[in-house]
């Protein structure tokens, strides 16, 4: 009898249901880390602390809230700074470092602030990108899941 592909997957995904998703994985094939592909990352990317990073929140934050908000909102410190995860999901996943700081803006409320830094994808692939989420402020529930002020998936 000849196999169509379709078959097959259906085959591999009846023999697979009664498996944890590790176990799954690795009976499909084995894990290469990202650095080892072909077009590798090298995973050095910037820390959370790093200025360059928080520069690149501070701008987007301010640049978003005139733009699409008419608010002249800003973010004017930040502390309380720490990593939350790296690279959670596993190694053969893009690199990324999850973080949460507070922020003070510029009306003098603190919020909390969830973000990611993430290899390679920034402007055009060229260099690391940021993407965060100000609790309180995701007026679009951009990052929301349960609820407006969540932030719930800019979080791992």
């Amino acid at each position: 009898m000849r196999k169509t592909p379709l078959l097959a997957a259906l085959l591999l995904g009846l023999t697979t249901a009664g498996l944890s998703q590790a176990e799954a994985r690795s009976a499909r094939q084995e894990i290469a880390p990202a650095e080892e592909r072909e077009f590798p990352f090298d995973a050095q990317i910037p820390g959370c602390q790093d200025e360059g990073v928080l520069e690149k929140i501070t701008y987007q934050f301010a640049e978003k809230e005139a733009k699409f908000w008419n608010s002249t909102l800003t973010i004017a410190a930040y502390d309380s700074i720490e990593r939350t995860a790296w690279r959670p999901w596993g190694l053969d996943f893009i690199p990324r470092r999850f973080c949460t700081a507070m922020a003070t803006t510029s009306d003098g409320v603190r919020r909390r602030v969830d973000y990611s830094v993430r290899e390679s994808l920034g402007m055009i692939g060229m260099t690391y990108g940021v993407e965060f989420c100000v609790h309180g402020l995701d007026r679009n529930l951009a990052y929301a899941y349960a609820s407006a002020s969540s932030c719930r998936e800019a979080r791992p």
